[in-house]
This record gives structure tokens, C-alpha cells and sequence, in this order.
């Protein structure tokens, strides 16, 4: 398993942990900052699931206007880990 860190912009988090396994599946998702309990829900929901269709699915998701989001942000540190 493989650890990573990723440093998001325009959010309130201000650090995404996550490990992903040789069959690149997410486990141990930690949002630093942000809204908590909807961060940690994101955290639960992903275990073991495959990074690429959580990428997909949470690509583009808007949070205020800001054109992006934790979890908008989450699928830029998936796509930049699977590349």
C-alpha cells in the first residue's frame, strides 16, 4: 500500500491523506480542515472503493461558487496519484 499526501487549493482543507493498494482502491481517507463531518462521511464511503470511479464521480463538484470543492479537490489528488 501506498501513502499519499496532497496539498489542495481554493478549499478549506488544507491537506487530503489517503493510501491506495496494488489495485488501486482507496483506504484510510483523512481531509485535514474543512467541514468535518461531511469530510469524514466522504472518508467512510470511499473505503475500499476504486480510485479512479471515486475521481469520476467527485470531479467537478462545486462548494460556494468557488468553481471547486474538498471533494472536487479529492479527485485531483486521485488523478495526479493514478497517473
Amino acid at each position: 500500500m501506498k501513502h499519499y499526501t496532497y496539498a489542495p487549493k481554493g478549499v478549506c482543507s488544507v491537506a487530503i491523506d489517503y493510501d491506495l493498494d496494488d489495485e488501486k482502491k482507496i483506504h484510510n481517507l483523512k481531509f485535514t480542515g474543512g467541514c468535518n463531518g461531511n469530510l469524514k462521511a466522504i472518508g467512510r464511503l470511499l473505503e475500499g472503493e476504486d480510485a479512479q470511479k471515486a475521481a469520476d464521480i467527485l470531479r467537478g463538484n462545486d462548494c460556494k461558487g468557488r468553481g471547486t470543492s474538498c471533494a472536487d479537490q479529492l479527485s485531483k489528488a486521485l488523478d495526479e496519484a493514478l497517473a
